[in-house]
């Protein structure tokens, strides 16, 4: 069994931060809110992407896939009364020349073998799709 340890630190009014290991990220806990911080809402997106991150680079060496890059979008919508995430949905763009066939079995690893992707599957809606293409540029991304 896999156990896993994150610390969260409020460090004053305006500021907080989670750690794990030797990495920290600037959290959003501020009332007021903050635009150089994840919110809650929005680091659950980037773990559920960051765990489909990981399935792709766990699963395509053992599937002999071949790819050049990776870009993962994600949408959250959040319902007021309970407050909570109603549904994701997701676009994973692959810069490849494998098959669609190939493609789709890649899709099929990522949503049977994610932790966090099958934890929040039990709790909310997933909907998603995987697409061969380009990547966006990182001008196209800071927009």
């Amino acid at each position: 069994m896999y156990t896993y340890q994150v610390r969260l630190d409020h460090l004053h009014a305006h500021e907080s931060v989670a750690s794990c290991k030797h990495a920290r990220i600037a959290v959003d806990a501020d009332p007021q809110g903050r635009d150089d911080a994840f919110n809650p809402a929005e680091l659950l997106l980037a773990a559920l992407g960051t765990c489909m991150l990981k399935n792709i680079e766990r699963v395509a060496p053992m599937l002999k896939f071949a790819l050049r890059g990776v870009h993962i979008a994600l949408h959250g919508e959040r319902q007021d009364v309970p407050p909570r995430m109603q549904r994701i949905t997701y676009l994973v763009v692959v810069d490849t020349d494998e098959s669609g066939q190939r493609l789709d079995l890649l899709h099929r690893n990522l949503q049977q073998f994610g932790t966090v992707y099958n934890t929040l599957a039990a709790a909310t809606t997933i909907e998603g799709r995987i697409e061969r293409g380009p990547l966006p540029k990182r001008a196209e991304l800071d927009r």
